[in-house]
């Protein structure tokens, strides 16, 4: 643990926010004018800073660069009607991104310099949170070694770095998917529990051959057999069976979710049956035929509650009703506790 916290803040000559359309924007495309900046060498964690949004001076050595030595994290900020902001579930992403480091051998984030630095960011830029329906601050912070050497090795030297853009909807329609029996994005030992940069740069190729098929997304199966269904790309994914929301137990191969766990626990809450357990591909499509499968749908972070329209397996489109009261009735739920419209029994937001 450090012994001290201050950061330094170098404020933007002129601020962008007046250049954004909050009514027309595209995801991942349009940066906040600040970011939060702390370096790790000799032993510790120092130089604080928060300096204006702008490229980073890297060396050709850099060891991210040449070994995927980096992991990184998926939040939201959103504003109530009193123009307050809202984090949500900070902690847990705190949490989850040191599990990540850990796995990765890069240096864990004192709890005071993750949390502390985000809130810092957050208050200067707070402007930038949009509180227009369906919008919301998506915060990516980053951690990466930074030794200059090509050999593998742990680095020595790490940065940690905190980045926001605000947002629309990742997903502008329900998305269609294709379970995906021949590539793997994990396997038993690996790193498929942990938010590894490289984990989504080996699924690119994989995903781009289903989208040239008109899928939008796949469903990863277990890479031993292929037989049961563990993520899709970008999402934890929710079947409801029956009357049933049925997902799959995470492991070593799947990612705990924050939103797949703050959608269980309120499916829970408002009467749901639920169960994580395996779900093989053969129960999913005698399900579809038999029309019991009633709603598919994925969460994540960045796409909230994603309802799945399609579900594509050995060249056979399968379609699911267009009526998807559970998962609008989750979202719905949800987007209130995160926008404090209704009371948060659960404790997941913090203000800043």
């Amino acid at each position: 643990m450090i012994e001290t916290f201050e950061t330094s803040i170098h404020k933007i000559a002129a601020s962008r926010l007046h250049e954004v359309d909050f009514n027309n924007i595209i995801f991942g495309k349009t940066y906040s004018d600040h970011m939060f900046v702390a370096d790790y060498f000799d032993g510790d964690w120092r130089d604080f800073r928060i300096i204006p949004y702008g490229p980073l001076h890297l060396s050709p050595s850099n060891v991210t660069l040449h070994y995927g030595h980096s992991v990184f994290e998926g939040m939201k900020a959103y504003k109530n009607g009193s123009k307050d902001v809202l984090l949500f579930r900070p902690m847990e992403n705190f949490q989850r991104m040191n599990i990540s480091a850990h796995r990765m051998c890069l240096q864990e984030i004192p709890e005071d310099v993750f949390i502390g630095g985000l809130k810092e960011l957050i208050n200067l830029d707070r402007d930038w949170v949009p509180d227009y329906e369906g919008t919301s601050l998506y915060i990516r912070p980053l951690l990466m070694a930074t030794d200059e050497y090509i050999g593998v090795r742990p680095s020595t030297r790490f940065r940690f770095m905190i980045i926001t853009c605000p947002v629309g909807a990742y997903y502008s329609r329900p998305v269609k998917v294709k379970i995906e029996t021949d590539f793997s994005r994990a396997m038993p030992g690996g790193t498929g529990y942990a938010k590894a940069a490289g984990n989504y740069g080996a699924s690119l190729y994989p995903a781009k051959l289903a989208q040239k098929m008109g899928y939008d997304q796949l469903l990863w199966t277990d890479a031993v057999k292929h037989k049961y269904i563990e993520e899709s790309g970008t999402m934890n994914v929710m079947f409801y069976i029956d009357d049933t929301i049925v997902t799959p137990e995470t492991g070593d191969t799947i990612l705990k979710g924050i939103t797949r766990d703050s959608v269980l626990k309120l499916a829970v809450d408002l009467g749901y049956k639920v169960e994580e357990r395996k779900i093989s591909v053969s129960e999913i499509i005698e399900n579809l035929k038999a029309g019991k499968l009633k709603e598919a749908f994925g969460t994540g972070t960045a796409a909230t509650i994603a309802p799945i329209s399609t579900i594509g397996f050995e060249g056979t489109n399968y379609d699911l009703p267009e009526g998807r009261p559970v998962a609008d009735k989750l979202k719905q739920t949800l987007d209130q506790i995160k926008t404090g419209k209704t009371k948060d029994k659960f404790g997941w937001t913090i203000h800043v």
